[in-house]
């Protein structure tokens, strides 16, 4: 079998992993894909070196991972391939082109605001900053595992309030009368459960996550501020230091994600897809 040569590299204690000696095509051979797929339900994060991609087969290999979904925000996709979304600070007359143009972002899930959450998410880099910009992945798995008795016992069987308007409001994003209608707070399950190995893990964020249903609001607050610090801690974290042409596969069951300041002066462009479960795995919780 191809996918035998492959060769893996754990990149942080509990998670991560660089796959090598593979190049992410879409017609790659069914032996190395499947291989890939158990690789990514493993380590939650697999990151690949060295791509040399067309824009086809970023979107041809996470298709095959699950449907793509199109981006609600219509204005920052590519103009060819309405399936990549583009993460940059370059404008064009004045505007951006694409999400979250430069500056610190802070930890969130690609889509947790939404009814049917992604699965899975594809980042491939374009043009990168000289320095900063990294990107920080979190094991929510390991951290719900080992979270204390105290926590597990306020956050199993409850929801919490995820709202999209409050993730803009704190990078000052402007958002269309029919994005607002699209993204209503809407409340998920504390504790997400994986629609394909069944593994449970945190599902709260501080970038979106708002309120725990069912408790005071200054309860609420407590206990959102106390999950956050425990689920940043360095014993669950994996910070990935961009080169051009690396792509990163993540798993948005599981882990959460952050990115570092850069200096906006340099131009930086990643180009996203948005991977949602199979059909027969749709059930997101």
């Amino acid at each position: 079998m191809v996918a035998k040569s492959l060769e893996v590299r754990p990149l942080a204690e509990t998670f991560g992993a660089e796959v090598v000696g593979v190049q992410l095509s879409r017609d790659m051979d069914a032996d190395t894909f499947n291989e890939i797929k158990a690789l990514w339900l493993r380590y939650e994060v697999l990151l690949f070196r060295d791509q040399q991609v067309e824009k086809e087969d970023l979107i041809g290999f996470s298709g095959r991972i699950g449907p793509l979904e199109i981006h609600l925000r219509e204005e920052w996709l590519s103009k060819t391939h309405p399936e990549l979304l583009q993460i940059t600070n370059i404008r064009e007359d004045g505007k951006p082109t694409g999400a979250l143009a430069d500056g610190e972002v802070g930890w969130h899930f690609d889509q947790i605001y939404l009814p049917k959450p992604a699965i899975a998410s594809l980042l491939f880099s374009v043009k990168i900053p000289p320095a900063g910009g990294g990107t920080h992945f979190a094991d929510m798995t390991a951290a719900y595992a080992r979270l204390p008795r105290h926590l597990k016992d306020v956050v199993d069987g409850r929801t919490a309030v995820q709202s999209y308007v409050a993730f803009n409001q704190m990078y000052s994003t402007d958002t269309n009368a029919k994005q607002k209608n699209l993204t209503p707070d809407i409340a998920h399950p504390l504790v997400r459960t994986h629609p394909y190995s069944g593994r449970r893990a945190l599902y709260v964020c501080p970038g979106m996550t708002i309120r725990i249903n069912g408790l005071p609001d200054d309860e609420s607050r407590a206990v959102l501020d106390e999950l956050f610090a425990w689920t940043a801690r360095e014993e669950f974290i994996y910070r990935h230091d961009w080169r051009v042409s690396d792509a990163v596969l993540w798993d948005n069951a599981c882990t959460m994600h952050r990115r570092d300041d850069f200096d906006g002066e340099h131009e930086r462009l990643m180009l996203r897809t948005t991977i949602l479960p199979q059909p027969d795995r749709a059930i997101p919780f």
